[in-house]
């Protein structure tokens, strides 16, 4: 049975950065818009089941209120906890329901969470987030689309997807948690509300991406060089003052002069010893773990991340393929002709 999942997460797009910057703000009613955006795509490819991540919120629940479609849609059964834990756990058990697609719609911690329980299923990001460097700004019904060729059968996952790196974090030699886009170090000494803001805080940082174009630490990255999800590299970053500096998007709005002391190429495979102190690990732009004072930290980047769907290529090769010439035949009837 050709099986989609969606996770759409209530807390993206509602950090601080709306306080002390000009973020987005992507309210609940947004993402249950979204959400039938793509049921309808994915009903109109003929998928035959949808499973859906349970939240706080209850977005499926409405996303599904009054919608009427030919496949099965159910918000799947399982412990909600208000975080991260919730992506995980729903991509653990759509990957094991057989799930061909994961549809996400939130920001890079979204799909940091959502990648964690995926395993090789690819994932379709939506992005209703901050900082959102991962995900892709894209309609819904485009998304659903994508992830509807290649639930149907009608294209080849292998063919339209690629695998991204990642960034692993450990403490003291154990793997403590991985990132998609980068990993930072910050002067903060708790966690506190998370989200970074302030270039001033940060000490060093190993990215996976650096591209013009994007906000964050991604960006400060793409000042100095350009990698893409598809390139092997990393980059690391020493952050102060006394050395180049560069003018970069650091939080939507906030475009502010980074000091960069230091930086330079990483390959994959490659374990980066960072020299934190008493600080914070951020990960995805958002601090997570707190670090004592004689405590080790290092990163690993590697190319074992998440299989993403290239969007814009599904379609051209579906198109390629006449998987949307049905409609056409149709109405031509058995002459072809008109």
């Amino acid at each position: 049975m050709s099986t989609v999942g969606i996770i759409a997460n209530p807390a993206s797009g509602k950090d601080i950065r709306r306080l002390v910057a000009q973020a987005s703000i992507f309210d609940n009613n947004e993402k249950v818009n979204i959400m039938r955006r793509t049921l309808r795509a994915l009903d109109a490819l003929g998928v035959r089941r949808v499973l859906i991540m349970p939240d706080t919120a209850g977005l499926g629940l409405r996303a599904l209120d009054g919608l009427r479609l030919s496949l099965e849609a159910r918000v799947i059964d399982m412990t909600v906890y208000g975080d991260a834990r919730d992506s995980t756990q729903a991509a653990r058990i759509m990957a094991e329901a057989g799930a061909a697609c994961i549809v996400t719609i939130g920001g890079d911690g979204t799909n940091r969470a959502a990648a964690r329980g995926a395993g090789d299923v690819p994932i379709v990001p939506i992005s209703t987030g901050t900082n959102n460097v991962f995900p892709v700004m894209v309609e819904g019904t485009v998304a659903g689309l994508a992830a509807g060729v290649i639930a149907a059968g009608l294209v080849p996952a292998e063919a339209v997807t690629y695998r991204t790196k990642r960034l692993e974090l450990y403490v003291d030699g154990e793997l403590v948690d991985v990132a998609l886009v980068d990993i930072a170090t910050s002067r903060d000494l708790f966690v506190g509300s998370r989200a970074l803001w302030d270039p001033g805080r940060l000490r060093e940082a190993v990215l996976a991406q650096a591209r013009p174009g994007t906000v964050g630490l991604a960006a400060v990255g793409g000042c100095l060089a350009t990698l893409s999800p598809r390139n092997a590299h990393g980059l690391y970053l020493r952050l102060g003052a006394g050395g180049r500096q560069v003018l970069a998007p650091i939080a939507p709005g906030l475009v502010v002069p980074v000091g960069i002391v230091e930086h330079r190429l990483v390959e994959a495979g490659e374990e980066v010893r960072l020299d934190p102190g008493n600080c914070t690990v951020a990960l995805d732009g958002e601090r997570e773990v707190e670090v004592g004072l004689h405590q080790t930290v290092s990163v690993r980047l590697t190319t074992a991340g998440p299989r993403v769907v290239d969007i814009e290529a599904a379609l051209a090769e579906a198109t390629r393929r006449g998987a949307f010439d049905l409609v056409r035949e149709a109405a031509e009837g058995p002459s072809g002709g008109f």
